[in-house]
């Protein structure tokens, strides 16, 4: 019989009661956990008989959580964590594992697709969770299949499909801070081959930060549109073609951090002005951000387009093609100090990607006792950034500078990836299964990196004088718009230009044993890796731009789901050990003219190991519970560099970078259904984490006292992030048949503070906040 394909899964499977409203699954009712269908191995399999360790959120409880956010996705996710970067691009980390980089052309740790087609850069994963079947996140490397940059792990979403009959349906909502969101799809054959599928979502909202300095002023203000078109055609039997079209455009304002402490580059020009800045009060809202060209604001575009065709070759093989394309475009200025003062800001972020991937495999079907799959993917992408960067009210901005006041960089990539791969399963009996896969990856960037002297050209005359002091050859003096940044030779007046070419073999091993139909204990050992980047930077030497070579982790895994009680309780573990080699993170160096500056560094070696666990338990058809819990312990086994306040460290036996030990979720829904077919509902989440470091040794970094650093106010550690509790909580209802339903639903009931990242440039140290309470209602409705 057919199991309801739906819920909420945390870890690896967790369920709770269909949602019929904008359900995208043929469902036949049944009493206890429900099943889900994931294709973490491309091709369609029940979750808990494939041995990995996934998470699947289904497109009901996407809706029914408000689950609508890149944030939100990784708090209903135990071990995954989010963080905005200083430049508003999203940065994940799952297991301990991810890349905290501020670079719009650099690959993630954790890889992102929308069914299967590749959003190969972080930023361009914005705007695409609405109108999904499910989301999937797979733990761990996924090198041999999916992401062949992915050494934490992948994020699959799955848009929901076209459907045999005519269907449509949407929803809106409104909530705190005048916010208007709405959502709409309309699916159903054209012809007797043909469907389509046509959906969209949009959001405005107030600003919801306040300034700390004009307290009538906001920011934070949210606009943005997306639309998506589903086209399947079935050619003939063996023949099937799916195409994708995903679109958004953003104008919303990024969000401005907390301004925290204040740390003097160059204390001996210190300002009143800087000594006076307030700080960030302990509220949710509080923060600031420069006005004039300095205001925050953006306007980012996506295009992306797929083109998937399974040939069925024989009977029991098929051939599939996958081809992509991703144009985006981007205006942007963020404050990334987060006071008044133009301390250090981005006035300016124009940027653009186009990248081309293209996949071919052949497999065969998921009946066979010996299942292979083969393939190959070409990826071709051009990346580039031109960002400028103010600080003339930064301590920097002084006379033995020459005032200067601006500085720009422009970040120009050329990349070729080529891979083959192959996976294959083998049933040595009815309980056992031998698994293996492996992928080859060759990788080439070209980089061409120019820091130029923008604004009045007060930088280009400052690194004329410091070429003729440090400089071992004669040079052109340089002027305005010239690339500045002191060569090998010590002189200004060439760009960067650099190759990075890596390649590696990534693989995977393990077994399934089938102890019974209700228990799969699995064991797996896989090793992935993650291309080198090239940061972009306003660096005052080559040594800057020098880039971070491919980082490695092999992951031993093992792990079993079980269900008991006639499928009323559903049981998932894992334990695992991650042996994490030249790790990628943004660290600092010191120059002697600058004090402390960015870098792209390696940290040689690594580990993470730990646990999770998760519970479902659903003792009568209207009540299901749900319980998930991560613990990971991180630390440092090799490292010596600068931190982030330019002191010289050595990190062995610290913590990586969002790393908390604890992350746990509960769930609880209660759906009875009355005797006029109606249903009542109500539900309660909570999300949580213990604390964890933003940048390696945070817990134990300190401003140093001087008479020019301030602190905010019992703050100790401002790269500590402390630990935290969010509720949710929600109740409705729904018609007979799901044809309309009402939803108030809040988020983050108490108004909880706390702190997603933290980070510092030139004065200024400064937090980034989570999101204060929301409340609001929704109303939904659906035809068939």
């Amino acid at each position: 019989m057919k199991k309801r394909i739906i819920s909420m899964l945390t870890v690896t499977a967790v369920a709770m009661p269909m949602t019929p409203l904008l359900a995208q699954s043929d469902v036949v009712v049944d009493d206890g956990v429900a099943d889900i269908i994931v294709t973490a191995n491309k091709r369609e399999e029940n979750l808990n008989k494939v041995g990995l360790s996934v998470t699947a959120l289904s497109g009901d409880a996407l809706q029914i959580r408000r689950i609508t956010s890149l944030e939100d996705v990784a708090a209903a996710v135990p071990g995954l964590n989010y963080a905005p970067s200083e430049t508003n691009t999203p940065i994940f980390t799952l297991r301990g594992i991810g890349f905290n980089e501020s670079s719009l052309g650099v690959y993630p740790a954790v890889s992102v697709y929308i069914d299967q087609a590749p959003l190969p850069f972080p930023v361009l994963t914005s705007h695409s969770n609405y109108d999904l079947e499910r989301i999937e996140v797979l733990k761990g490397p996924q090198g041999t299949l999916f992401g062949q940059n992915s050494t934490g792990g992948a994020i699959n979403y799955i848009a929901a499909r076209p459907t045999d009959d005519f269907q449509a349906g949407g929803d809106i909502s409104y909530g705190r801070f005048n916010r208007v969101e709405g959502n709409v799809y309309i699916s159903g054959p054209l012809t007797d081959r043909l469907k389509a599928r046509v959906s969209a979502t949009g959001l405005n909202e107030d600003g919801w930060q306040i300034s700390s300095t004009r307290p009538n002023d906001r920011n934070g203000k949210q606009s943005y549109v997306a639309g998506r078109l589903l086209l399947d055609y079935d050619v003939s039997e063996s023949f099937r073609l799916a195409f994708n079209v995903n679109g958004w455009r953003d104008k919303s304002e990024p969000q401005a951090p907390q301004f925290a402490a204040l740390r003097t580059s160059v204390p001996a020009h210190i300002t009143p002005e800087l000594l006076a800045t307030p700080f960030a009060s302990l509220n949710p809202r509080s923060a600031d951000w420069s006005i004039g060209d300095e205001t925050p604001r953006s306007n980012r575009r996506l295009l992306q387009t797929s083109l998937r065709a399974d040939v069925d070759v024989l009977d029991d093989v098929t051939l599939t093609s996958l081809t992509s394309y991703n144009r985006f475009n981007q205006e942007l200025s963020v404050d990334r100090d987060g006071s008044a003062l133009v301390i250090s800001d981005v006035p300016q972020s124009h940027a653009t990607i186009r990248s081309f991937n293209q996949e071919l495999r052949i497999a065969n079907g998921a009946s066979n006792s010996f299942r292979w799959l083969v393939g190959a993917n070409l990826e071709r992408s051009n990346t580039f950034e031109n960002q400028i960067t103010t600080y003339r009210e930064s301590s920097n901005h002084n006379a033995d500078n020459l005032f200067i006041s601006s500085s720009g960089v422009t970040n120009r990539q050329r990349i070729t990836n080529y891979a083959g791969f192959a996976n294959a399963e083998l049933d040595l009996s009815s309980a056992l299964t031998l698994k293996a896969g492996g992928r080859y990856t060759n990788s080439r960037i070209k980089d061409e990196i120019c820091g130029y002297a923008s604004g009045d050209g007060n930088v280009a005359s400052l690194f004329n004088i410091l070429g003729g002091l440090l400089g071992t050859v004669p040079f052109a003096p340089i002027g305005p718009n010239d690339c500045y940044t002191l060569n090998a030779n010590g002189v200004p007046g060439t760009p960067f230009q650099s190759t990075l070419h890596e390649d590696n073999i990534s693989w995977k091993v393990g077994l399934d044993y089938k102890a019974s139909a209700d228990l799969l204990l699995y064991a797996n050992v896989s090793r992935g890796y993650k291309a080198g980047s090239y940061p972009t930077v306003s660096a005052a030497t080559f040594d800057q731009l020098q880039p971070v070579t491919q980082e490695s982790v092999t992951t031993y895994e093992a792990g079993v789901k079980a269900g008991f009680f006639d499928r009323k309780a559903q049981f998932n573990a894992a334990v695992f050990y991650n042996d994490y080699k030249n790790k990628q993170i943004r660290g600092k160096l010191r120059d002697p003219i600058f004090d402390t500056l960015d870098a792209l560094v390696n940290v040689p070696s690594s580990r993470i190991y730990g646990a999770e666990a998760e519970l479902t338990v659903r003792p009568i058809p209207a009540l299901t519970f749900n319980g998930a819990v991560t613990y990971l312990n991180s630390k440092i086994k090799r490292y010596s560099g600068f931190n982030v306040v330019g002191a010289v460290s050595d990190f062995a036996g610290q913590d990586l970078p969002f790393t908390p030990t604890w992350t746990y979720a509960f769930n609880a829904d209660y759906r009875p259904v009355l005797a006029s077919g109606g249903t009542p509902f109500i539900g309660v989440t909570v999300n949580g984490r213990s604390s964890s470091d933003a940048a390696p040794a945070g817990s134990s970094i300190v401003i140093p006292a001087a008479p020019t650093n301030r602190v905010l106010p019992g703050l100790v550690h401002p790269f500590a992030l402390k630990g935290y509790a969010t509720v949710d909580v929600r109740a409705g209802y729904e018609a007979d048949g799901g044809a309309w339903r009402i939803m108030l639903w809040a988020k983050n009931v108490f108004n909880k503070l706390y702190w997603t990242n933290a980070a510092t440039s030139l004065d200024a140290t400064f937090r980034y906040a989570g999101r204060p309470a929301a409340y609001g209602v929704t109303v939904g409705f659906k035809t068939r």
